[in-house]
This record gives C-alpha cells, sequence and structure tokens, in this order.
C-alpha cells in the first residue's frame, strides 16, 4: 500500500488534471477535501484517479512494477511539498 502522509496537497492542486475536472471547487482544490483536516470526505469512494493502488492494478500493472508505479507517486509527492510548503 502507497504510504501517504496525508498532507492534502495533491487534492489542493487538481487544476489542469482533466480527470480531476468535474472536482474542482473553481479554485483548484478537490470538492471533497476537507479543509480543516486536509481529509477526503469521500475517501471510501474516492474515484479511481485518487487511489494509487487501484490505479497501478488497472492501468500500470503491465507497465511497470508496483514499486517503481510508488516510487513515481513519492517523486510527484516531493515535488508539490518542495513547489507549495512553506
Amino acid at each position: 500500500m502507497f504510504k501517504c502522509d496525508c498532507c492534502g496537497l495533491c487534492c489542493r492542486h487538481i487544476t489542469g488534471i482533466k480527470m480531476l475536472a468535474p472536482f474542482d471547487d473553481g479554485t483548484g482544490v478537490c470538492r471533497y477535501l476537507d479543509r480543516r483536516n486536509d481529509l477526503c470526505t469521500t475517501y471510501d469512494t474516492r474515484p479511481v484517479i485518487c487511489n494509487i493502488d487501484a490505479m497501478y492494478e488497472i492501468f500500470f500493472a503491465h507497465k511497470m512494477t508496483r514499486e517503481e508505479f510508488y516510487a513515481m507517486n513519492r517523486e510527484a509527492c516531493m515535488r508539490l511539498k518542495r513547489e507549495h510548503e512553506t
């Protein structure tokens, strides 16, 4: 399972991600993000694109190992943190 620290940055920066456009609250933040605690209010029924393990199984298992996919996602996470954290 992918280790997420629940910082909410990925949910606060969804502008330009076509599959997440329906969830954009108009400010680039997912409408399902609870801004008080940075947790998803629909976590158990979140879209596949928001579920790293489901995304791997459905779209990437035939292209790379799970470890490679996790590493790619960790790097994207770290990039968001470098760009947006103070």
